[in-house]
């Protein structure tokens, strides 16, 4: 019988990006250094209520931050990912990775099948 060769911690799944919602937002601000409240709705296709309520939990994790302000008199409301959620999201991303580089070894490995 021969052991399996010692495997490096495997990077975790983070519980804040597992809805759909949290996750699509943290990936749009990991491209910019903030965005207005409207852009990120917009392409994130979700509606001002869900935005708000998945700005509010990433904020709560220390993974996002808002600032508040006016543009010609009228309110607006930025968004962005901190560098705490910057890292979180990197980890988020190779646990993804990690899960698909052993599937496609364990396919490797079984002739292209998996069961």
């Amino acid at each position: 019988m021969s052991a399996e060769p010692p495997r490096p911690p495997a990077a975790a799944l983070d519980e804040a990006f597992h809805n759909t919602t949290r996750l699509a937002i943290a990936v749009f601000l990991s491209a910019c250094s903030e965005a207005e409240f409207a852009m990120v709705r917009d392409h994130c296709r979700v509606s001002d209520a869900a935005l708000s309520k998945a700005a509010s939990t990433l904020e709560a994790a220390a993974y996002a931050e808002t600032r508040q302000g006016y543009v010609d008199k009228r309110p607006r409301t930025w968004l962005s990912l901190t560098p705490t959620g910057q890292l979180a999201l990197t980890q988020h991303v190779t646990a993804l990775q990690n899960i698909v580089a052993a599937a496609r070894a364990a396919s490797l490995n079984n002739g292209g099948r998996l069961s």
